[in-house]
């Protein structure tokens, strides 16, 4: 029998191995808590505190902490975490943390920022009301659960700014600025010190916690966190490019010489980045009671006719941006840092003292974003394609935080159409397939009655793209061609037959598309006769019926669906998909393809002598060769046929705009017209040549200076140049097709899940061949080239064909 100290040691052993509960299956002991009084939809930024003493130093101190909207979590004055990730009240996220690093034997303070911008909320946060939650993982965390013995303090020092469509005079849904008054601020209100005896007790929700699936009330299904939490790193602005009423040299940039502003003046002075960045500008200043800071955030500066021009260039240009605001209290070392990152090459500062001088002690930018590694390279002959890869890499890592963005300045939105090109990206340059996951989990769970997808989500704002709907279906397909990952492909197949059979509802007698409702978007192009369509971006045809383009795009998409329904079992679902593709390009060859001209028509032909005219487009001939609508014999050629064509010549095609130029990529890898791809980056080079260090949403004029659909061009120098696909989903097996066009070498290396695939190419004398192939471990695939192919195997070997 084992003594008495022999039982609590066992009994404390068995404590110790006990597993903490699921907190995803079973309600939490923690409670939703806010403010006591402040109203819990409308605008507003809070505090809380909880004091607790430990005994000891501990080894794991695990919590799971969520907030609505957002919150920003301390531990004994130090930042270790932000969220949540963006997700919507049925699947909202909540981290999971270890406390234990910074906790210490005796006193200790948790404290958190947690703020609700009611109707100046982003477009991108979807909300239920304010609300903060933490939740210990066993009975040794579950001493700092939120409940009524945490505090809480509102943050008068708070209010936003209007940075809306009149103001910027064009679409922006970020959301609000912050405007403090340090005067109201509760300094140090994070740290141990800090005395909080003036602060009121939180309330509790009358709902317990809980995850998702749960109970009978909707408020917040939590689920835990899928992705990483994002990066954050310091990041100094370069020059001082302009001052006004004011001294300051680049010293002061580089944190080593402070600036004083005179009393009773306006002193505004011009920063650049050098290029453009996602950050949380962080300024400090002493002094200067009643002195306001305006902080402007620009990607580019414009002239007098609203014009970006060239990026680097001043004369003439201002800057009209997004603004922060602080009011100084006269104190030292006063920080201000906004809720939010900000986006900007450029960034203003505006500043107006009144009778007391102020000091600007410091200025730095903490640099934010998803934290995607670098794995892939492509090196080459021609030197100037690093630029095209570095300027795209930024652009593609500015558009990818906790969702991808179309853009980081105006929008933050994470759409279907511009999603499939980033995750593409960040499979082959990264390897890091989370963030991808994720969005198609998002759009998932944003189809409504229709059975469609949204275009864009999480979003508050309702919005439908039928065509981003198809596009989420071949980033389904995307995903299983490139990750063996069968129970989460499986689990999108009702979604992915809800939008099947939306689609399929519309087929009209002429066997092409009926009238469509919703916003059928293809491109940013200037359509020819397309006048019934209301909203921008629209082919003739989508209202009234009739269109080859969105057509095709139905049947490029069943092909798709066929083989995912196929490998699933679903055999006969899979070939009925596929004939409604082959009746599609059929009845689109019929009614569409002009022999006369060699191409096919945006609408049905309209036969001579009759009312309306017959336009073309460069995505119609797109499509009909990715579906094979026109033979495989006639493809090369037309297809050649639309590159040359003359831009703005009165039988000009529509053109295709960068988003669709992805398209335009994927049709010549198809048709073995991959050496040409270099020769297309004209429009690439152009935008560097006019200073963008991002790659923008259109040519020029164009609003957003970074849209990472534009950012193809890195997926492609390794899927085209390189060569480098799946030849079977999962990427068990590589199919390596280099096509090098006028360069002579190519050197590149990209992440596999089975480790790196590496190609060093050079052509020979006689349009041959040479180099090496290394695959990994288990991988095996074939090399081809001008139609000649070579096994490869695991490892490292050398070629010649």
């Amino acid at each position: 029998m084992l003594p008495v100290v022999g039982l609590l040691v066992f009994a404390n052993l068995l404590w110790a191995q006990t597993p903490p509960p699921d907190w995803t299956s079973q309600y939490w002991t923690a409670r939703w808590i806010l403010h006591p009084t402040a109203p819990s939809r409308q605008y507003g930024v809070f505090h809380f505190r909880k004091t607790v003493e430990l005994a000891q130093k501990p080894t794991r101190f695990v919590v799971h902490v969520s907030a609505d909207n957002r919150y920003r979590l301390f531990v004994n004055g130090k930042s270790v975490a932000m969220g949540p990730a963006r997700s919507d009240t049925q699947n909202w996220n909540y981290e999971t943390i270890d406390l234990a690093p910074y906790l210490q034997a005796g006193r200790n303070v948790l404290a958190a920022q947690v703020w609700y911008m009611g109707e100046g909320a982003p477009f991108a946060q979807m909300s239920y009301q304010l609300g903060f939650l933490v939740q210990g993982d066993s009975d040794t965390e579950k001493v700092v659960n939120t409940d009524a013995t945490w505090k809480i303090f509102q943050n008068p020092a708070y209010s936003p700014i209007k940075n809306d469509i009149p103001k910027l005079r064009t679409y922006i849904v970020v959301g609000d600025g912050d405007r403090v008054d340090a005067a109201t601020y509760p300094w140090g209100w994070e740290q141990p010190s800090f005395d909080d005896k003036a602060w009121v007790a939180a309330k509790t929700l009358n709902f317990p916690a809980k995850p998702r699936g749960l109970g009978t009330d909707g408020n917040w299904g939590l689920v835990p966190r899928t992705i990483p939490m994002m990066t954050e790193k310091p990041l100094r602005l370069t020059t001082v490019r302009r001052s006004e009423h004011g001294k300051m040299d680049n010293a002061f940039l580089q944190g080593k010489s402070p600036v004083t502003i005179s009393t009773n003046t306006k002193a505004v002075f011009l920063l650049d980045q050098g290029y453009l960045t996602n950050a949380y500008p962080e300024l400090t200043v002493s002094q200067g009671k009643g002195a306001t800071i305006t902080l402007s955030y620009a990607e580019a500066l414009v002239d007098s006719k609203g014009q970006k021009g060239n990026r680097n260039e001043l004369e003439g240009r201002t800057l009209r941006g997004f603004d922060d605001q602080f009011v100084a209290d006269g104190g030292s070392k006063r920080t201000f840092r906004p809720l939010w990152f900000r986006t900007y090459r450029y960034l203003q500062l505006t500043v107006e003292t009144k009778g007391e001088s102020l000091v600007l002690d410091e200025l730095i930018g903490q640099y934010t974003a998803y934290p995607f590694e670098e794995k892939a390279q492509v090196v080459t002959s021609d030197t100037t394609l690093k630029a095209i890869w570095n300027v795209g890499w930024r652009t593609a890592q500015l558009c990818a935080g906790e969702n991808y963005y179309d853009c980081p300045y105006y929008e933050q939105l994470q759409y279907t159409g511009d999603t499939r090109i980033q995750s593409l990206i960040s499979l082959y340059v990264t390897g890091d397939d989370r963030l991808m996951r994720k969005a198609i989990a998002d759009y998932d769970h944003s189809r409504f009655n229709d059975g469609l997808t949204q275009s864009r989500y999480p979003s508050a704002d309702f919005q439908v793209i039928p065509t981003f709907s198809l596009f989420w279906v071949c980033m389904i397909h995307d995903y299983w061609m490139h990750r063996q990952d069968d129970a989460f492909v499986k689990s999108m197949l009702p979604g992915i037959l809800g939008v099947l059979n939306w689609h399929e509802q519309r087929i009209a007698k002429t066997g092409l598309n009926g009238p469509l409702e919703w916003w059928n978007f293809v491109d940013w192009s200037t359509w020819q006769n397309a006048k019934d369509e209301t909203a921008g971006g629209v082919p003739a045809g989508a209202r009234k019926g009739g269109s080859s383009i969105l057509s095709l795009q139905q049947a490029y998409t069943y092909f798709r669906a066929g083989d995912l329904l196929a490998h699933y079992g679903q055999n006969e679902r899979a070939e009925h998909y596929r004939e409604l593709g082959r009746k599609l390009n059929k009845a689109v060859y019929a009614q569409c393809w002009d022999a006369g001209r060699g191409l096919m028509a945006d609408t049905p032909i309209v036969p001579a002598g009759q009312a309306g005219k017959t336009s073309y487009s460069q995505h119609a001939n797109i499509l009909a060769v990715l579906t094979d609508a026109v033979p495989a014999a006639q493809q090369a050629a037309l297809l050649q046929k639309v590159m040359a064509d003359p831009k703005g010549g009165p039988d000009s095609l529509t053109q295709a705009t960068f988003y669709f130029k992805f398209y335009l990529f994927e049709a010549l890898k198809k048709t073995g017209l991959g050496d040409q791809f270099v020769s297309q980056l004209k429009p690439w080079r152009d935008m560097l040549a006019i200073g963008l260090t991002t790659f923008a949403e259109n040519p020029e004029p164009t609003r957003s200076d970074c849209h990472a659909w534009s950012a193809s061009p890195l997926y492609e120098l390794l899927s085209i140049t390189c060569g480098i696909r799946p030849a079977e989903p999962g990427f068990k097996s590589v199919r390596i097709e280099p096509y090098l066009g006028n360069l002579t070498t190519v050197n590149g290396r990209m992440p596999h899940p089975l480790g790196d695939i590496a190609v060093q190419f050079q052509k020979t004398a006689t349009g041959g061949l040479t180099g090496t192939v290394t695959l990994p471990t288990n991988v095996t695939g074939t090399l081809r080239w001008k139609g000649k192919a070579l096994p490869l195997k695991a490892g490292q070997q050398t070629v010649t064909l």
